[in-house]
């Protein structure tokens, strides 16, 4: 089983977890050299180069209409800290599909910016607008930003899902240290952060997945896919 993993701090929680969850070594070895950026994981997942993973919102429409989804994502109810747009000039971040299709749903106009990098930018006092925040404020909704996607072996991915969502994980204080020196972020900065995080996809947070692709049709921007 193939599974890749977005190698950002908003799934440090699922790297704790993950450690402790009955798997082969093979699996765990795999997991540790596929760790990448939330479009690359797009490319692997759509070419079936990985066979799950924390899938970009807008590559896992497919998925979800084949129902081969979990219940598990990387969601935000209002300011999300680690996805925003710089008062810069019009510029997408290679990193991710999803959030350059929400700063267009959105309208905003500026340098889009994700992951660690756009939290130290935020922890530094870089002028920003919080897309999380401004998604809420204009549909009252969680914003879903990576979606638990399988291509196969549904039933183990959605029972990993199931014991993910069920458990409270605490980071160790060696692993936090770690995160700290690998992005230059404090260790009481990484918790608050992760504080704005939640992984469980209930009713509100599908309706906020089919609200984004109405808005994604409305406004013609293109979902990736192989061809």
């Amino acid at each position: 089983m193939r599974f890749g993993k977005i190698d950002y701090l908003n799934l440090a929680p699922f790297d704790v977890f993950i450690k402790s969850y009955p798997t082969t070594s093979s699996f765990k070895k795999f997991l540790q050299s596929h760790k990448s950026y939330p479009a690359r994981l797009n490319k692997d997942f759509l070419f079936k180069r990985i066979d799950a993973g924390f899938i970009s919102s807008i590559a896992g429409y497919q998925s979800s209409l084949k129902n081969k989804v979990t219940t598990s994502g990387i969601i935000a109810k209002g300011s999300v800290w680690s996805v925003i747009v710089m008062p810069t000039s019009q510029s997408e971040d290679y990193q991710s599909a999803t959030s350059n299709a929400l700063c267009k749903v959105l309208d905003l106009k500026g340098e889009v910016l994700i992951g660690d990098r756009a939290l130290l930018y935020r922890y530094n006092g870089g002028e920003h607008i919080d897309m999380g925040e401004r998604w809420y404020q204009k549909k009252h909704l969680p914003f879903v930003f990576g979606r638990f996607c399988y291509n196969t072996h549904g039933d183990f991915y959605k029972n990993l899902s199931k014991h993910f969502n069920q458990k409270k994980t605490k980071i160790p204080y060696y692993i936090l240290n770690e995160y700290s020196q690998k992005t230059s972020i404090p260790k009481k900065y990484i918790l608050e952060y992760l504080k704005h995080i939640y992984y469980k996809i209930g009713p509100k947070e599908r309706l906020g997945l089919k609200r984004f692709y109405r808005e994604l049709l409305f406004k013609k921007i293109k979902k990736p896919s192989r061809f």
